[in-house]
């Protein structure tokens, strides 16, 4: 079990850490759904390109399906790619919140899943710096839905502990990274051409966003 202040890459041999990701990443193009660490919470992952998985969470969460889903991706230039456009804001506040729980909402190219595009015709990503998440979008080549491991109208999860119980034999694979910080969920910032809004206030300050983009006009 993790400690404080450990990091979840030196909880175990780093090759059997590889094959437990080649594993993960063979079930989310297979369709599957895996559990894995984030930088706050337990999250439910899907590869973010095949509708069908990302229907899968739905049906496992009782999520309603006009909710949309967040990403995570392994770098800015892959979170990059399934925006439309990147605004100006939206790269300023990556280079300086990036890995971090910052969640950009960009315009969002038009061949995604539905499921990933909000009312607006955003998509919402952010880079994780939890190095399970972020080793499991680099080895799969694709963002990965980012919503909390837990069941619709239930609280977000620390351990996997309630993460077994709500989904117990339902989920095949499920990345241990121990104890997570829990805290505040990411901030969401739409960013768009000519402003940004802070959608949700969270683990990065209102304040904070604000001074980052001091300058702008």
């Amino acid at each position: 079990m993790k400690t404080a202040g450990q990091r979840a890459e030196d909880l175990i041999n780093p090759d059997m850490e590889s094959a437990r990701i080649a594993e993960a990443v063979a079930a989310l193009r297979a369709g599957e759904v895996v559990v894995c660490p984030t930088e706050t919470f337990y999250a439910l992952a899907a590869d973010s390109r095949l509708p069908g998985s990302l229907e899968k969470i739905f049906e496992l969460k009782g999520r309603d399906a006009a909710k949309t889903i967040a990403l995570i991706a392994a770098d800015a230039t892959m979170a990059f790619s399934i925006a439309r456009e990147v605004p100006h804001r939206a790269r300023r506040l990556a280079r300086k919140f990036w890995p971090g729980p910052l969640t950009l909402v960009m315009p969002a190219r038009h061949d995604l899943p539905k499921a990933l595009i909000g009312p607006d015709g955003g998509v919402g990503v952010r880079v994780s710096p939890d190095p399970i998440a972020s080793a499991l979008a680099l080895a799969l080549g694709a963002s990965i839905t980012a919503t909390s491991a837990n069941l619709s109208g239930a609280p977000p999860a620390v351990t996997l502990a309630p993460v077994r119980q709500a989904f117990g034999g339902k989920i095949k694979i499920m990345l241990d990274g121990g104890r997570l910080p829990g805290g505040a969920p990411s901030t969401l910032v739409a960013c768009r051409a000519h402003g940004y809004e802070i959608l949700r206030e969270g683990a990065i300050s209102r304040d904070a966003i604000a001074a980052a983009l001091a300058d702008e006009v």
